[in-house]
């Protein structure tokens, strides 16, 4: 296999520097008086200098080598643990969660550095980033006591983090989880005993010690999501010291053998074999049966959604990069234009031009929405403005399915038009496309699967508070699209985007109507197409956004300034985005309005072999 790792600062310093108002982060809050917009370019380039010197080389070693379970352990590569640390001592990882560190970033800087580390070892980038976002829940919802004896070494990287919700039969139906907690004469510390899998990092040897943040039912508690509380639970009991003490019962039963990201350890976690496994609740003891387990691990959850669609976008960058830079240099065949000139680089067939257009389109259309999100959430954390933080909030409920199912979803078909431009060599292992596409095709299933991101978006952020979040979001396309309707140069993108978001409205009221019928089910069958509807329109949105502020830069350089083909890419994005990708969402409307239940009707057997 030859991995590749080829990317770029430069979009991410747009989006940084030229489009988002970053200021208005930095001079509010806690990052008042440290960073600058003036220290954006150094701190992009020292994680892009990590990422290609200190991460990529590591990639062909979890591909090839892989994470290894042997006699109830967990191994990785060797390579992986200095990529680890190398991340960790750079200040590229959970150190970001103390909000008393003067050095963290805010997240919509961490996001531009995780997507470099992902797109260089998508296998290596979950055992910090995980640990960034449990710390972060023992940070908002543990006792004095548990974030004396946790945070310090999370923070460091010392001792690694995971979220552990999944168990054998229970995956999306978390309400249904089996295992238990029981109280214990020291307060706040319960046994726990039950099984979890599919856990992320669950075990690995890079770390003295592992924290599973684990969901588990405390004894008497009511059924489903209610009752679920949530627990620090130590591979090892740290002492009273703060240091390592005795294991904890807490077993790995295995690791899943996977197509992709197999540097990464998906463990089965086994608590309590020998019923020795003890952790400290988060939060307040049930109050009638009642937790609040789900509402803290939901942090973590949305949090790893945007990670989920920030990683899926990293594979996708990789593979268009390559893609545009083999097309350049593969001599073959001829122009159907001139055909009498002889053989040319296929970047200047049409359909090569094409497939990477819409790899450039949507990876920036998703990098755009990435960052927008994580800004939103600084602006929410960071303001004094009670209007301007539930606005921000607002972004960031709408964008979050969005960016998680819309993201991996298109990522995935990005990586496969990747390898189309590649022909033949794109399915070999010898170039680098295959095994971003085994790597990518985890994405629209982590975290939740891309249906019940769907749902999500249906089912809650379209009503919530009334839908009052969702027309906050709305508004802002609509507002767009009136400001914009004259642009001299887009004026004819801009029109595509009003009708598409008039279109999106019929979508709307086309599903009230089932509804409103008892149509239900409609819900379900349409939801996908939906959430699909409502990524392109909004890409759209975004992309015209930089296309605005991309012309500008054009016409005030000229022609021949050295940054004149990276401004005329991002108008071209926009400009081929509304015009072949946008149609999708007039398209998913004709669906609707035909209402065909082919698809609840057919017999049950008549999906199954006779």
């Amino acid at each position: 296999m030859a991995a590749n790792f080829l990317y770029s600062t430069r979009d991410h310093k747009f989006i940084l520097k030229e489009w988002l108002d970053l200021s208005r982060v930095l001079e509010a809050g806690r990052f008042k008086g440290g960073y600058s917009v003036d220290d954006i370019d150094s701190i992009l380039e020292n994680a892009m200098k990590i990422a290609k010197e200190a991460i990529a080389p590591t990639n062909e070693d979890g591909d090839t080598i892989h994470a290894v379970y042997k006699n109830g352990k967990v191994t990785v590569p060797e390579s992986f643990k200095k990529g680890y640390w190398a991340i960790q001592e750079n200040g590229l990882g959970s150190s970001n969660a103390d909000h008393e560190d003067p050095s963290s970033m805010p997240l919509c800087v961490m996001g531009a550095t995780n997507e470099f580390l992902a797109a260089a070892n998508a296998a290596l980038g979950p055992y910090a980033m995980a640990t960034t976002g449990s710390s972060g829940l023992i940070r908002d919802f543990g006792s004095d006591k548990v974030k004396k004896i946790f945070l310090p070494k999370m923070y460091s990287g010392q001792w690694a983090g995971t979220m552990d919700l999944t168990e054998p039969n229970s995956g999306s139906d978390v309400g249904d989880i089996a295992t238990k907690a029981f109280p214990t004469d020291e307060p706040g510390v319960y046994k726990i005993v039950g099984t979890k899998c599919f856990i992320t990092g669950g075990d690995q040897d890079i770390t003295e010690n592992i924290i599973h943040l684990t969901l588990a039912r405390v004894e008497g508690s009511v059924p489903g999501t209610k009752g679920i509380s949530l627990f620090v639970v130590p591979k090892y009991w740290p002492n009273e010291a703060g240091d390592v003490g005795e294991f904890n019962d807490v077993n790995c039963g295995g690791i899943e053998h996977k197509m992709g990201i197999r540097g990464s350890a998906t463990s089965i976690v086994n608590f309590g074999e020998e019923n020795k496994c003890r952790g400290y609740l988060l939060g307040n003891p049930p109050v009638e049966g009642k937790g609040e387990g789900m509402a803290q691990m939901f942090q973590m959850m949305n949090e790893e959604r945007a990670v989920t669609g920030l990683a899926a976008n990293a594979a996708a960058t990789v593979s268009y990069n390559n893609a545009a830079m083999y097309a350049a240099g593969r001599i073959q065949g001829r122009q159907i234009t001139n055909p009498k000139a002889g053989r040319v680089p296929i970047i200047n067939h049409e359909d090569v031009r094409r497939m990477l257009m819409f790899q450039k389109s949507i990876t920036e259309a998703s990098r755009a929405m990435i960052c927008m999100s994580y800004y939103a959430m600084d602006v929410a954390e960071n303001t004094d403005d009670e209007n301007e933080r539930n606005r921000a909030k607002a972004f960031v409920e709408v964008n979050t399915p969005i960016i998680k199912a819309w993201c991996s979803d298109l990522a995935f078909l990005c990586v496969s038009e990747a390898m189309q431009c590649y022909g033949g060599y794109g399915f070999s292992e010898e170039y680098p496309i295959a095994q971003q596409l085994r790597d990518c095709r985890i994405y629209p299933i982590w975290e939740g699967t891309n249906y019940i991101q769907s749902m999500d978006l249906i089912g809650r952020k379209w009503m919530m508070a009334g839908g009052k979040v969702f027309a906050t979001w709305f508004a802002e396309l609509e507002k767009f699209t009136a400001e914009q309707k004259d642009h001299p140069i887009l004026s004819a993108q801009v029109a595509l985007l009003a009708e598409a978001i008039n279109q999106y409205k019929e979508i709307q009221a086309a599903m009230a109507g089932y509804v409103g019928q008892g149509k239900f089910g409609m819900i379900g069958f349409f939801a996908t197409r939906i959430l699909h509807a409502t990524g392109y329109i909004y890409g759209a949105k975004l992309l015209l956004e930089h296309a605005v502020i991309a012309q500008k830069k054009i016409d005030e350089l000229g022609k021949e300034h050295f940054e004149h083909p990276y401004y005329a890419g991002k108008v071209a994005s926009a400009k081929f985005f509304a015009h072949n990708l946008l149609p999708n969402v007039g398209m998913t409307l004709k669906v609707i309005k035909e209402g065909d239940t082919s698809v609840m009707e057919i017999p049950e057997a008549s999906y199954l072999l006779v």
